[in-house]
């Protein structure tokens, strides 16, 4: 067959679509930060299949939309709101400690790379990870806490008493 009789026999093809099997998200780190979240997923084998950028408001109907997956996050004080937020929708959720996270940061540190460290960390079977406290263990460590301060101050307050008096 030669070269032109090939051009008019063939006909134009349509593009082919990219394939309906996208890789299977078995991971996600979020890394969190004031007003934007980082969230990088991972699959099975550790390549990394999304990256998203989200902000606060936008993460829980983001979460409602995904299948049930591994999510790794840092341990901050607001994490603990978090994760018991997203295991409401059956995503079951790791917090670990920011030191812990560290040795998989692999550059210059960014929130993008916090949250694929996240994600590589949270998969490592001995990583030590920080329990999720329940709504009334933070109201009780909160009144500890208060207590502390009000028994400082109230120290502080009779040392600076006796020093005036015996000045």
């Amino acid at each position: 067959m030669s070269h032109k009789e090939f051009k008019k026999i063939s006909e134009p093809m349509e593009p082919q679509e990219a394939s309906p099997m996208q890789p299977a998200m078995h991971v996600l780190g979020i890394d969190m930060a004031k007003h934007v979240l980082h969230a990088v997923g991972m699959e099975n084998t550790g390549e990394i299949v999304f990256r998203k950028r989200l902000s606060r408001h936008d993460l829980m109907p983001f979460m409602a939309k995904l299948p049930p997956v591994l999510i790794g996050m840092a341990a901050c004080g607001g994490a603990h709101d978090w994760a018991r937020r997203l295991r409401e929708p059956g995503h079951h959720v790791k917090r670990m400690a920011p030191p812990c996270v560290k040795p998989y940061v692999t550059s210059k540190k960014n929130d993008r790379r916090d949250a694929e460290a996240i994600a590589e960390a949270v998969t490592r079977p001995t990583l030590r990870l920080v329990p999720i406290k329940d709504v009334d263990q933070h109201d009780m460590q909160a009144l500890h806490r208060v207590r502390e301060r009000l028994r400082g101050e109230r120290t502080a307050l009779v040392h600076a008493g006796h020093g005036l008096l015996h000045a």
